[in-house]
């Protein structure tokens, strides 16, 4: 697969599956806008890209929490590289709260402003150069957004905003055909990075424990495997699919 002469923004690209996938679009020769929080996580992901020999990405630090950081992604893509071509929505996060626990509404508003909003957000602002180049946008939901009992209950709306990135892949998938772009999503099941941590979650060492016994394989994927479904419906190879949620989960719905 090639992305030479192409422009792909990939958020949460400062660790995780995001920092993995956007060093596999550089070895591809795309050229990458990396997008996160955090300034130094993101120049030590533009070190690696830089160490292959490939151009220089650029860097964005934008908290996608909030609508003023989200909305200069697109602007500063194109003033930069002049056009769009791929949008990786794969920034996410989780919030603890359940119904019982008075934090299901602070929960829910956390998680909905980042997995939801910013996607909704990013891709409205991208559309129309995706629209110009007839590129494609690739959202990065998850597993929890098929399952109900392996969810901790504290995470439910995690898996709620899961199933409404899903729905709303599906719609954007359909409003945009007629222009010739595409939207899909991944759906991965256990990962090993630093999600769980990053998210400060209770019991992570138990949590992170339990994982492998989520699958039916009985084993917890690598971020360069997420990566290269991602690639795959990024790439031309993909041309005849649109609105599919790719689920790369080791069974773990099966289990």
């Amino acid at each position: 697969m090639s992305f030479a002469n192409k422009v792909v923004i990939v958020t949460g690209a400062s660790s995780g599956i995001g920092a993995a996938t956007a060093l596999m679009f550089a070895e591809e020769g795309a050229d990458v806008v990396l997008v996160a929080r955090t300034q130094a996580k993101l120049a030590a992901v533009a070190k690696n890209i830089e160490a292959l020999g490939k151009k220089k990405p650029l860097i964005i630090q934008a908290d996608l929490s909030k609508e003023a950081d989200t909305a200069t992604v697109v602007p500063k893509t194109i003033k930069h590289f002049g056009q769009l071509d791929v949008l990786v929505n794969c920034a996410g996060m989780a919030s603890e709260g359940c119904l019982l626990d008075g934090k299901a509404l602070q929960a829910y508003d956390d998680v909905m402003r980042t997995n939801v909003r910013a996607v909704i957000q990013l891709t409205s602002l991208a559309a129309p150069y995706l629209i110009q180049t007839k590129g494609n946008v690739v959202n990065i939901s998850s597993a929890a957004e098929l399952l109900t009992r392996k969810i901790p209950k504290t995470l439910m709306f995690y898996a709620v905003s899961k199933a409404a990135l899903g729905h709303f892949t599906r719609c954007a998938a359909l409003e945009l055909a007629s222009s010739g772009v595409r939207v899909n999503s991944v759906n991965p099941g256990p990962v090993e990075n630093e999600f769980i941590t990053n998210n400060k979650l209770s019991n992570a060492n138990e949590l992170k424990g339990r994982l492998a016994g989520y699958t039916a394989l009985g084993y917890i994927a690598k971020n360069d495997e997420i990566g290269r479904v991602i690639l795959f419906l990024a790439s031309d190879k993909a041309r005849s699919i649109t609105g599919s949620n790719y689920v790369i989960d080791n069974g773990c719905l099966l289990n």
